[in-house]
């Protein structure tokens, strides 16, 4: 169950779960989180291509040019979401279902009035939420060229005397190891809302295309930051990893970018050194360490299942505040 030392803690960046309004406000949570490939995964919008950008990075020994993989934000928010429902479902009991399809979702469940939902037409609850759970895109701290494979199969017949064939090609698949720094910020959400989107941070292991056999995912949380605003971009995180590994053994950004692997640990401690040097210019602080561990220890069912039951009658009436409206 929330005590009043995790509410307290997080008081700067969320709202009362009484206080839940229909106007925006100011109250901003960051969740800091590094994403760890476990195993290959696909990362496409096309079906086929990796998503690839190209990015200049600043350090001290001047800039460079170079092409990150991507995690839309759109293969972290749906699966992130199908993790939500799916928790809800198992700790809570709605008489209406909440699922993901659009005009199926139920405005009033904890998850979709964090998450948002759709109009669905019901002259009940016919109207769309906004969501308060913002993402973005993540970058691979290495070049795409050193973290993604091109594979490559024939499609041979049964026969033993077979013609030339075209070459079929694969997926581009992101290799184990890869990292992807980013940063979930909450707004004018409550702490319980908090405790449940760390629950599916943790909890949810599988990203991008064809998750019964590829994209599992370690979630290391690194920390939970408060405050009256936004703090930095996944890609001055991104950045900001680069430049500390560079500093490292003479190796230049170049040579980062292009390695083989990266230290999943000296990846963590850059990350949050990044984030908490950039939040001395924003409003934004981090919330202490205890905190975050007792958060963490909110993602066990029958904890989770106490914060969820908290939340819902409270979702709800924000809900049906915003009919009224």
């Amino acid at each position: 169950m929330l005590n009043d030392s995790i509410i307290t803690a997080l008081e700067n960046g969320t709202v009362p779960m009484d206080g839940m309004t229909n106007t925006p406000g100011t109250n901003y949570t960051t969740i800091l989180v590094l994403r760890e490939l476990e195993s290959h995964a696909i990362f496409t919008t096309n079906g086929q291509d990796a998503d690839i950008a190209s990015l200049s990075v600043v350090g001290e020994d001047g800039n460079i040019e170079y092409s990150p993989g991507l995690m839309f934000m759109r293969k972290q928010t749906g699966s992130d979401r199908r993790m939500g429902k799916a928790i809800q479902r198992e700790l809570l009991d709605y008489e209406q279902d909440d699922s993901m399809e659009v005009n199926e979702m139920n405005p009033r469940s904890v998850e979709s009035a964090l998450y948002g939902s759709a109009a669905s037409g019901d002259d009940d609850v016919d109207i769309g939420v906004t969501s308060r759970v913002m993402y973005d895109t993540a970058f691979s701290v290495r070049d795409a060229s050193a973290c993604i494979d091109e594979k490559f199969q024939n499609a041979p017949g049964e026969g033993y005397a077979k013609g030339s064939k075209a070459t079929i090609r694969e997926p581009d698949f992101f290799e184990p190891g890869s990292l992807f720094p980013c940063a979930i910020t909450l707004r004018d959400a409550t702490p319980a809302e908090i405790a449940f989107v760390i629950a599916i941070t943790k909890r949810n292991k599988r990203y991008g295309a064809a998750t019964t056999r590829l994209g599992r995912v370690k979630n290391h949380i690194l920390g939970v930051y408060t405050g009256s605003e936004e703090g930095p971009s996944n890609r001055e995180l991104t950045a900001g990893i680069i430049n500390a590994f560079a500093g490292e053994d003479d190796r230049t950004m170049a040579d980062v970018v292009q390695t083989a692997a990266l230290d999943v640990a000296a990846a963590k401690e850059a990350t949050r050194a990044t984030y908490d040097t950039a939040c001395t210019d924003l409003s934004q602080s981090p919330v202490d360490e205890s905190v975050v561990d007792g958060l963490l220890d909110l993602t066990a069912d029958e904890e989770l299942q106490s914060v969820l039951e908290s939340q819902r009658d409270h979702s709800a009436a924000f809900i049906d505040a915003a009919l009224d409206d």
